[in-house]
């Protein structure tokens, strides 16, 4: 898929895991809901290099 904005959105995102989906935030968001996950980018970078994209994670380093 062809996204316009990908450039743009790769210089924010801080995922560290290559797939096909990076920069692509609309498979990105649909690709983790279907898993119950959230994507990297909910997560600070510490968070994000567990690669634990669960919601459960996300609340616990929330608080």
């Amino acid at each position: 898929m062809h996204c316009n904005n990908q450039k743009a959105n790769l210089e924010r995102c801080n995922c560290t895991y290559q797939c096909p989906r990076k920069g692509i935030c609309c498979e990105c968001l649909a690709y983790h809901r279907s898993m119950n996950q959230l994507p990297a980018c909910f997560f600070d970078k510490d968070a994000e290099n567990t690669y634990d994209r669960s919601v459960e994670h996300f609340i616990r380093n929330s608080s």
